[in-house]
């Protein structure tokens, strides 16, 4: 595995983000888009499964990173099993056709899966140092006036 330092480079928030692409997508139509409930339950959970894969990457330290990252990845897995959930809800209203629902499912089913084996390999490997960020040089010019 390559080293990673950012989190968009991790596939699974590649396929986190298709899925709240395809969420919003479905959500925007009629009559799916008037059900304000489900429509805002389903497109939260969707963004939480992005947001918390980022969050988790982005807010580390050294010392705690893999635990701290393991639970917002832990996290993000379970608001993918709430898209799962809220599609049948979706397919039963007849907002979904079958073709829609699986294809949508299937997004969220593959990123629950690469997160269990993401969450799989950073426990096996607690010190590992494959997720890193580069090096940054800041400058501060105290000569210039404001």
């Amino acid at each position: 595995m390559a080293t990673i330092e950012r989190f968009e480079e991790l596939e699974v928030w590649k396929t986190a983000r298709k899925l709240t692409k395809r969420v919003y997508e479905h959500t925007q139509q009629e009559p799916f888009a008037k059900d304000f409930g489900l429509r805002d339950q389903i497109q939260r959970a969707s963004v939480s499964v992005m947001s918390n894969i980022a969050e988790g990457f982005e807010s580390r330290t050294q010392s705690i990173f893999v635990d701290h990252f393991v639970d917002h990845l832990g996290r993000a897995r379970g608001s993918a099993g709430k898209v799962r959930a809220q599609l049948y809800v979706a397919s039963d209203q007849g907002y979904l056709s079958d073709a829609e629902f699986e294809a949508t499912y299937d997004l969220a089913d593959k990123a629950s899966r690469q997160l269990f084996r993401l969450i799989q390999y950073l426990e096996s490997k607690p010190n590992a140092s494959r997720v890193q960020e580069k090096s940054v040089e800041y400058q501060i010019n105290l000569d210039t006036p404001e």
